[in-house]
C-alpha cells in the first residue's frame, strides 16, 4: 500500500520522536485519518525520506516516531534552472508545479516587457510563501526529497547581466535550432517568456549575453505549457526518463 508522504520543516533523525502540529496534524488526523500504529513517510528537503510511525494522534498535535532513513528517488542528472517570466495566478502555480514534477532544480521568476503582473513590495513575502507551498506540495506528490529553490523576481536585464558559466537558452518560436538537437552539459538555464513572448529588443539583448535561441517545434505553446514541455524534452535528452 502506498504510504502518505508529508513535508515537515523540522530536523529528522532515525530513532527519535517528532511532534507534528498545525496544518500537518490536521491533515494527518482529519484528512487522511491516520491512527496510532500506522506508518507515514516524512521529508524535510535534506535529500532523504524518513519512515515514521504514528505514536499518539491528538486533536491538535500528532506524536510520531522516526524509524529509519529511506533512500529517496534520485534527482535528475541535469540541473535545470527554469527562468520563467511572471504569469498570473494559476498559470504561475502550474509552471512551478509541473516544473517540480519534471525535475527542475531551481526557479528564477523574471519581469520582462510584456509581463502583465506586478507584485507590490508589501505583497512579495506572501507570494513567495505561496510559491514555496506549491513547490513543496508538488514534491510530496512526485516523490522528490530535494525542494527546488524559488528566487525573488528580478528584471530580465538584471538576470542577463549576472555572470554565469551555465549554458543559457531561451524559447523563441521560429528559431532554426531545435531543442531536441542539443547536446547537453550537466546544467542549463532555460528562459521562457510571458504570454506574447519576449520583445525583439529582449531577444537581441539575450543573444548579446550569450543566450541561445531554441525552438520547440511548429506550434506556439502557452507560457505555462512551454516550460513544462521544454523541461520534459531536456530530461529525456539527459536520460532522466530511462
Amino acid at each position: 500500500m502506498r504510504l502518505h508522504r508529508v513535508h515537515v520543516g523540522q530536523p529528522l533523525k532515525p530513532e527519535s520522536d517528532i511532534l507534528l502540529a498545525g496544518g500537518i496534524a490536521h491533515y494527518l488526523r482529519r484528512v487522511i485519518r491516520l491512527e496510532a500504529g500506522q506508518s507515514i513517510v516524512l521529508f524535510n528537503g535534506d535529500g532523504s525520506d524518513y519512515l515514521a510511525e504514528i505514536i499518539k494522534p491528538g486533536k491538535h498535535e500528532v506524536l510520531a516516531q522516526v524509524l529509519r532513513r529511506v533512500e529517496a528517488r534520485p534527482e535528475s542528472p541535469l540541473r535545470v534552472t527554469l527562468v520563467q517570466a511572471l504569469s498570473r495566478g494559476e498559470r504561475m502555480d502550474q509552471t512551478l508545479q509541473k516544473g517540480t514534477e519534471l525535475g527542475v532544480a531551481a526557479f528564477r521568476p523574471v519581469i520582462s516587457e510584456r509581463v502583465e503582473i506586478r507584485i507590490r513590495p508589501d505583497k512579495l513575502a506572501k507570494r513567495m510563501e505561496h510559491w514555496r507551498k506549491v513547490v513543496i506540495s508538488a514534491c510530496e506528490q512526485c516523490g522528490r526529497a530535494v525542494i527546488p529553490a524559488v528566487s525573488e523576481p528580478v528584471n530580465l536585464d538584471q538576470f542577463l547581466a549576472e555572470a554565469s558559466s551555465t549554458p543559457r537558452m531561451m524559447l523563441e518560436p521560429g528559431s532554426k535550432t531545435a531543442l531536441a538537437q542539443l547536446r547537453l552539459e550537466h546544467q542549463v538555464e532555460l528562459l521562457v517568456g510571458p504570454e506574447g513572448g519576449f520583445s525583439s529588443g529582449e531577444i537581441v539583448l539575450a543573444r548579446e549575453h550569450g543566450v541561445l535561441p531554441i525552438s520547440l517545434g511548429p506550434r506556439i505553446l502557452r507560457t505555462e505549457t512551454a516550460g513544462a514541455a521544454a523541461c520534459a524534452v531536456l530530461q529525456a535528452l539527459a536520460g532522466d526518463f530511462r
